[in-house]
């Protein structure tokens, strides 16, 4: 498995795909990183050679793309800023819930997470009806 930026990137794959298996880069990004290096974007990962990981990681470099560890911290402080100042998309986001205006009546279950059924507790001191 070729290592680029510290990822893993699956060698069966053509390069151009598996680019994107680092935090940062899509598709669009991809392409324009390869077109940088002056690399075939058909090529499969494990055929590269040293240099050719290397013009990769130039121009990952070079391009300014901000990705992994910068970008994940980047987006925490974001989120971290939004829940600080108690603003609505912080709260939704503190409390687990839908933060871009869905309903939350039903569905919603990916941000609440499965459902909890609330069952009746049955009191043992009440009178049971049966004389």
């Amino acid at each position: 498995m070729p290592r680029v930026l510290g990822v893993d990137i699956p060698a069966e794959k053509r390069i151009e795909i598996a680019l994107r298996y680092i935090y940062g880069i899509g598709p669009v990004n991809s392409k324009e990183i390869l077109a940088k290096a002056n690399i075939n974007p058909g090529l499969r990962a494990k055929d590269l050679n040293e240099q050719q990981l290397s013009q990769i990681v130039h121009a990952i470099q070079d391009g300014k793309y901000v990705t992994e560890g910068d970008l994940r911290r980047e987006t925490g402080l974001n989120l971290k800023r939004l829940q600080a100042i108690k603003c609505y998309r912080g709260i939704r986001h503190l409390r687990g819930l839908p933060v871009r205006g869905q309903r939350t009546q039903t569905n919603a279950r990916t941000r609440k997470g499965p459902r909890k059924t609330v069952g009746v507790q049955r009191n043992p001191n009440a009178k049971t009806g049966i004389h």
